[in-house]
């Protein structure tokens, strides 16, 4: 898979036969906005279709979806609107169908797509101050098995990524596999009682390795300890959280 470089602002080129760029065939796939449904998102959607030539269609977070079983669809999550347990609920289900390309949009700048892209598998970021024609343009080259990022978004994460196989091949500040678990988990926004669920202990047990946690690598809080887990562990694991609650060990 190969980048294809984005610059903010870059209106050129693009899909529309009005604006000079050639239509690509668009056959057999599709694009799928999870937004909030209202008459502006459907704007955005007519204007996609037309200058793309595809089915373009929208989900509410709390509308059930069903794979693609034959050609791509680029699902586009709003995230506006779209909370970050729904965005780890979409990563899972893109890690399970090939044929899914997951983009995000409304981002307010590369901090905020850094920050998605420590725990989301992201081809494609999309700013809020990015114009429809690039936007359309992006999602072009993402079903053309492209990269849709900035060049300093890239260097970034090139950056993260060669701390992080550094990083494994030293400890983790002492913490044993149970607790590096428990924080993999924390960093998805889990709380203890989905993180007890998850791995089939008390929540007591999960308070008291959070503590030991804390004290290992220095932080005061859950949020500082997230923030931890993301930059210094990478991605975290896919979780598919269990209900109703099964019985535990300690």
């Amino acid at each position: 898979m190969k980048p294809a470089m984005r610059k903010s602002g870059d209106a050129t080129d693009n899909v529309s036969h009005n604006t000079g760029m050639k239509r690509m065939s668009m056959e057999n796939t599709r694009v799928l906005m999870v937004t909030d449904c209202n008459p502006q998102s459907q704007l955005f959607i007519d204007y996609i279709r037309q200058q793309l030539d595809c089915e373009v269609s929208a989900l509410s977070t709390q509308e059930s979806f069903e794979p693609p079983t034959d050609g791509k669809v680029v699902v586009l999550l709003d995230a506006d609107h779209v909370d970050e347990n729904c965005m780890h609920l979409w990563n899972s289900r893109a890690s399970e169908s090939p044929e899914m390309i997951l983009a995000a949009f409304n981002l307010r700048d590369d901090e905020h797509a850094a920050e998605l892209l420590i725990s989301l598998h992201l081809q494609g970021v999309f700013y809020r101050q990015d114009n429809l024609l690039l936007i359309c343009k992006g999602i072009a080259k993402l079903l053309e098995g492209d990269l849709w990022m900035s060049r300093n978004l890239m260097t970034r994460l090139i950056d993260f990524y060669r701390r992080q196989q550094l990083n494994a091949y030293r400890p983790v500040c002492g913490l044993t596999h149970r607790e590096l678990e428990i924080i993999g988990l924390l960093g998805t926004g889990a709380s203890n009682t989905e993180i007890a669920d998850q791995l089939f202990v008390s929540e007591h047990t999960v308070k008291s390795h959070l503590y030991n946690i804390f004290r290992k690598i220095k932080v005061h809080n859950r949020i500082q300890a997230m923030n931890w887990a993301r930059q210094n562990l990478g991605a975290p694991p896919m979780v598919s959280l269990r209900s109703p609650r099964k019985a535990r060990t300690s």
